[in-house]
């Protein structure tokens, strides 16, 4: 069956606002709630209906009732693993009562699906196989990857008591055009400015940690393969590719043109050293898989930024 109305919380930031784009594009009635805090306005697509709006409010289960979307994209979060380790409570707050609201009224609407914007970069924590698959014991470090997995097991014991479908999308550590410098691959919007501006970009650690970029080009194309209704579970949204920060730093540098020197500082309390997933079971479910290498995202990128 074809979704007629959608509404993707957190679509003012760089997943939410490129996935409210597609739907728009489908011709999909979009709805968009985001307080702004992380998204930016002028990211909103003018065809959405935008509600500013936290998904912490206790008027978000009454809103999302009264707009009675078919399938809802949960992408709203707080994002930023040093914040989840200086206040874990205000992640919580976000991360597991926000999602809790966003499903409350999904149950009362009458959803039929949720597609949520989860964490594999943040969950597979210690593992000695790589890239890390679905099957894995899941031990996250940090507050926020513990949220990210609390959400997605309220998520399945809910779903599962109300008879709307999920999907779960673990993703890697997503990068691309209208990107912040929080999050899990923040680090790319972070070091690119920098570079444009002619300053010295800083490694936190020695740099050899390791992460799967994705770009967000990519990561929007699951959702959106992930609305089918014989998708439903829980999947890995990644390259299988692990690159250092250092090798990450030597290719923004070579986009920007920058030649400076890189400073170095302490390595972050709770991050992973080595990051990676097997998006097998994607391609084999929905046939999703990565198409944007790390040098063409990064060139695209560091050009969007250079406009900004």
């Amino acid at each position: 069956m074809a979704h007629e109305r959608a509404l993707v919380t957190g679509g003012a930031g760089c997943i939410g606002s490129h996935i409210a784009d597609q739907l728009i594009r489908r011709r999909i009635k979009t709805y968009v709630i985001d307080d702004l805090s992380g998204g930016r306005r002028e990211n909103l697509n003018p065809n959405a209906t935008f509600y500013r709006m936290s998904v912490e409010s206790p008027k978000v289960p009454a809103l999302i009732e009264k707009l009675k979307p078919d399938i809802v994209f949960h992408c709203a979060a707080q994002i930023d693993v040093r914040v989840s380790v200086k206040d874990p409570v205000k992640d919580a707050r976000v991360n597991v009562l926000g999602g809790l609201r966003v499903l409350e009224g999904c149950v009362k609407a009458g959803t039929k699906k949720l597609v949520f914007s989860s964490s594999g970069g943040a969950i597979y924590h210690g593992q000695p196989v790589r890239p890390s698959h679905e099957r894995l014991a899941v031990r996250p470090l940090s507050p926020y990857g513990v949220s990210k997995l609390a959400f997605e097991l309220y998520l399945h014991s809910i779903c599962q008591a109300s008879g709307m479908s999920y999907v779960a999308l673990r993703y890697a550590n997503v990068y691309g055009p209208r990107q912040g410098a929080r999050g899990e691959a923040g680090v790319i919007s972070v070091f690119a400015r920098k570079m444009l501006a002619g300053e010295a970009p800083v490694i936190f650690g020695d740099g050899k940690q390791t992460r799967d970029f994705v770009c967000v080009d990519d990561v929007v194309r699951a959702n959106i393969l992930a609305m089918r209704p014989s998708v439903r579970g829980v999947f890995n949204v990644g390259t299988g590719k692990e690159t250092s920060v250092n090798r990450l730093v030597a290719l923004i540098a070579r986009s920007t043109g920058y030649r400076g020197d890189v400073g170095h500082g302490k390595g972050v309390v709770g991050e992973e050293r080595r990051s990676c997933l097997d998006a097998t079971l994607a391609k084999k479910t929905f046939g999703w898989e990565p198409t944007v290498s790390l040098e063409e995202g990064i060139e695209k990128t560091v050009k969007w930024m250079a406009k900004k």
